[in-house]
Parts: structure tokens; sequence; C-alpha cells
């Protein structure tokens, strides 16, 4: 008699970018002794949030390019033959002159990814791999029951489904606070479709950076329209109803996100990663913590003494602060508008030679190779990090395309955006009767307090709390545990400690810890319980509630690498 193997059930709780790439493991792995079901709230799978309308109208596109994209099944490239003209037609593009090197139109690139998840489900049922994909189906709650190794996900509140592991990939949130309640408030930007709106007024943003960019090409297409001229330059005329119509940029150090040049490594990997045995040493080295200055030192400074020595020499001596103050100093020195035209320039010069902006490029490299091992940084470490580091990677990394920096000059040529510093010290104060008062300090520290009807909150993602987690069986039963790091110096913890009582907390036997957004996890992306131990049935990359240890995600690359270790640690563990 033939016994069959019982099949191990595995849960995708979403269905969008990081769950194509888990599911995109799971193929290439060929367990066929594994069942797979995907839950997705929406009709659609691949696209996610970013790449749907619930976060891109037409005018959107993405940061990245073809040559910069992981691989899944085939290429733009080679997928864009296949889309009708016509459907190319609505983003102006041509199959015939389509390079890989050219941005897509989110939309478009949505519908790219959701045709990659189409391939691998026929791949999966060839190769006998079990999948069953929900649509329409919100996961209201996840409860684990360890003595039945099992975890059931609640689907709408009432319907229960048994799983032996689950990986939770339910993407962006944006929580709400003011939106509906106060008039012109808008808690983010997304989806696009609600700022389709006339404003003959200014209109107030939080933000610079490529969310604050989403925005303004919603806004500005709304009340004007943008026009070329014979020599290609683009210019923006306001409608007749929108002549006072204008976009205000409010940012901690009034400075643009830096501009796409041609990238040398296009794609960021595990090749950038500090190696385990690595990390094992340098904290054996610095009692038990990695140390912020060792990852600045292995995956920035040395990555200059061959390629660019003199460079290397510039730097060779300057720590993070000295680094990151003769960068920020420049930037800040410069008028935001005129650095953004000379860097414009200068990308242009970069894309048409083929040849990287080497220091950004490797400061991208930087702030992928931080993210996995930041779990292991002291306090002290974690907050330098926050407050001295991600200030200059947030700008510099952002790699705004040409198109919208294009259309940024033409508002600004044109009396229609404007950037102001506002400091770290800055509040929104929302008004009953609608809108907002902007309270900050002028360049010459005299507070001011402005008016505007219509606000739009942009600074991204936001890293969201312990307490912000959806799922509440799990906090409820100990499951997880909110993030927290150690304060190397007990002084230093101390310290903080007095001044900062919300964010700073004393353990029972003495230690002084710093809590940081979201939950406790470990490398390979499990939850930790608030005993200290691993669960190898709930896995994590929904990026909102895992900011503390992964300060700094980056898209889809982060989705290639954070898949690898998941998958590989699901697989070793259910065997």
């Amino acid at each position: 008699m033939t016994i069959s193997k019982v099949k191990k059930r595995v849960a995708i709780l979403g269905g969008g970018p990081s769950g194509l790439f888990i599911y995109k493991r799971l193929v290439e792995s060929n367990p066929q002794n594994f069942e797979i079901t995907i839950f997705e709230t929406k009709k659609q799978l691949g696209a996610g949030m970013p790449y749907s309308q619930d976060g891109a109208n037409v005018e959107h596109v993405t940061n990245v390019s073809d040559n910069e994209i992981p691989e899944i099944v085939t290429s733009i490239q080679d997928w864009i033959q296949t889309v009708p003209d016509d459907s190319l037609s609505k983003f102006n593009i041509d199959k015939n002159k389509f390079s890989e090197y050219r941005v897509l139109p989110r939309l478009l690139f949505g519908r790219y990814l959701s045709a990659q998840f189409d391939l691998l489900l026929s791949q999966a049922e060839k190769s006998a791999l079990a999948t069953k994909v929900c649509f329409d189906s919100n996961v209201t709650d996840i409860i684990n029951k360890p003595d039945q190794h099992e975890v059931w996900v609640e689907i709408g509140g009432e319907t229960i489904y048994k799983f032996d592991c689950i990986i939770i990939c339910t993407g962006h949130k944006w929580p709400v606070k003011y939106e509906g309640s106060i008039p012109g408030y808008f808690d983010s930007p997304y989806p696009p479709a609600k700022l389709s709106f006339k404003a003959d007024h200014p209109v107030a943003l939080k933000g610079s950076s490529l969310t604050a960019i989403d925005a303004i090409r919603t806004l500005a297409r709304r009340n004007g329209k943008f026009l070329k001229s014979e020599t290609n330059k683009l210019s923006f005329q306001p409608n007749d109803d929108s002549l006072e119509f204008k976009i205000v940029m409010h940012s901690r150090n009034g400075l643009l996100p830096a501009i796409r040049f041609h990238l040398e490594e296009p794609q960021l990997s595990a090749d950038s990663l500090l190696t385990q045995e690595q990390i094992v040493e340098n904290m054996v080295q610095n009692e038990g913590f990695l140390s912020l200055d060792y990852v600045f030192e292995k995956d920035f400074k040395e990555n200059f003494r061959e390629k660019d020595p003199a460079f290397y020499n510039q730097i060779k001596d300057q720590g993070i602060e000295d680094f990151v103050g003769a960068m920020m100093d420049f930037r800040e020195k410069k008028d935001p508008f005129q650095l953004f035209k000379a860097e414009y320039a200068e990308a242009e010069q970069s894309i048409k030679r083929k040849e990287s902006i080497y220091w950004k490029e490797v400061l991208a490299v930087l702030s992928f190779a931080m993210n996995y091992p930041a779990k292991y940084l002291s306090a002290e470490d974690m907050k330098r990090l926050q407050k001295v580091l991600m200030p200059l990677i947030s700008v510099v990394i952002a790699f705004v395309p040409q198109s919208s920096c294009e259309e940024l000059l033409a508002l600004y040529d044109a009396g229609k955006l404007e950037i102001i510093s506002v400091g770290e010290d800055s509040n929104v104060e929302p008004q009953k009767d609608g809108g907002i008062i902007y309270n900050y300090a002028d360049e010459n520290d005299q507070p001011l307090s402005v008016y505007y009807k219509t606000f739009v909150d942009c600074v991204g993602q936001p890293h969201l709390s312990f307490e912000d987690f959806p799922f509440s069986d799990l906090i409820r039963s100990g499951r997880i545990s909110p993030a927290r790091l150690k304060f190397k110096s007990v002084t230093e913890g101390e310290i903080a400690l007095a001044k900062d009582s919300k964010n700073v907390e004393a353990s029972e036997d003495g230690a002084i810890y710093l809590k940081v957004p979201g939950l406790t996890i470990n490398d390979d992306f499990e939850v930790i319980d608030q005993s200290g131990n691993a669960d190898n049935r709930i896995y994590i990359m929904a990026v909102p509630y895992i900011g503390g240890f992964n300060p700094d995600y980056s898209g889809l690359d982060f989705c290639e690498e954070a898949s690898s270790r998941i998958v590989e640690s699901i697989i070793s563990n259910l065997s």
C-alpha cells in the first residue's frame, strides 16, 4: 500500500510585490509536498499598492528601469512585445523603441508584475505545486496554535483557514488620522485620484520625497497643463480657474531628492552584505554589538579604494558625522532648485556616457547593506543612524526620474512650486473648520504660523509602532514582541531615559533599551515572541511593521533578498 505524504500548508497573506517574490522562490524550489494559498484583498495579483490605482495614476512613473529590476520570469523588454499597441499608446510607449534603461509608468509596471504572477502560477501547475488564490480576502486576524502546530488565518472576521506556516506580505499602510474629518486634510496622497481637484490657492505638502512628487504630478495636471517647446523644454500653464494655484513643499532640511543617473551595478544583491562571519567577529570585538562605524567602513569607504582612489583619499579619515556633515553642508548652502538643475545636468551626462556618479551609487549599497544587520546595532548607533545617516540617504538615493525633474523645474520656473526648510521642531496644526496651520521657524529662527486651506502629508510610508499591528490575537497571546535595542553604555541609557521616557525603557535587570518601530524579528524574518523565542510558523515582510529592525527597505531589491531568506528558512523548517 502506498502512503501519500501530507502536504505542508503555506499561506501568503498579500499578493503584491512581496507576495510575488515569495511565491517565485517557492515555485523555483519545486516543493511538491507544499500546498500554497494566497490571500489578496483586491482582484489583481502582483501590483500591490504602488503599481495599482491604489497608488498610481497614468502620470506616475517608477524610479527603476528594466535593467535595475531583479529577475522574475521574463524581462520587461520581452513582455512589452506582447502588450497590444493600443494599450501601450495610452502611456505613449512604442514597443519598437523600448529601452531596458527606460523607467515605466507605474500602472503599466503593475500589469507586468501581474503577468509575471500568472506565469508563475502556470509554472506551478506544470510542476504539481498546488496553489489556491483567494481574491477579495481581507485578513482580519492571525491566531497562533502552537499546541496544534498550526497558524489560523481569519478572513473577513469570520472564516478560519488553518496552515502550517504563513508569510505576512500585507504591504503599505497609511493610518488615517484627520482625513475625512478635517476638510482639506489628506493623510497621504494615496490613492492619487482623490487629489484630482481644483485648487485655486496654495497647497501645502509635508515632505519633498518621491511621495511628494507623486502628489505634485497629480495636482499640477488638475490645475494646469505642461507644454513642450520646439526645443523640448517643458513649461507649465495654470488653468484660468486655478491662477492662484501653487504647491509649497515643507522639508526638514529644505532639500530636494537626487536624480536618476547611470548605475554601474543596477541591481543590489546579497553580494553587498556583510558576511555572517564578519558580523559575528565585529560583535565579539564590540561588546556584543555590531558597530555602525564598521559597517560604514566596510560597505561604503572600502568600495572606493580601488574604483575611485581620489575620493577614497578625500574621505578615508572621515567618520560618519564628518562625511554626512560635509555632504549636507554642501547641499544646504546651495539654493535647492539651482542644485536640482545642476544635478539634473550631471545625471543627464552620466546616462549619456553610461558613467556612474559612484559615491551616490555606493551610498545606495550602504543603505541596502546595513538594513539586515541593523538589529545588532547598539541603541546609541541606531540613534546615530536615524539622526545622522538616514537624512542623507533619504535625499541622495531617491533617484527621481528625469520626467519628474522636468515637471518640477517647469512648475518652479512658472512660480508654482516652492520648498521651505522647516527644521525638526515644526508641526502641523489641523483646523476644525478645515485646513491646517504650519508652525515652524524661518531661517532667522523667527516663529511663523502659516494657514493653508489644503494640506497633504507626503512623508512616505511611516514606520508603524507595535501597537499599530493589525492582528490583535498575536499581541494578546504574546506571540510577537515590540522591537527594541539595548544601550551599550548604561550611563548613556540613563541620560536618554531621563530625556525620553516614552521611547526609552529600563528592564528589571538594569539594562536600558531604545524602543524602535514595529516587531522584533530575526535574520530569517521570523517573529520573536515575548520570551525571546523565534516562531518558525510566522514570517513577516510587511514593511510598515518591521521598520525598527529594517530601517531602510529598498523596494524590489528588498523583496528579492528577504524572500530568499524566508523561503530557505521555510524549506529547512518544514522538511
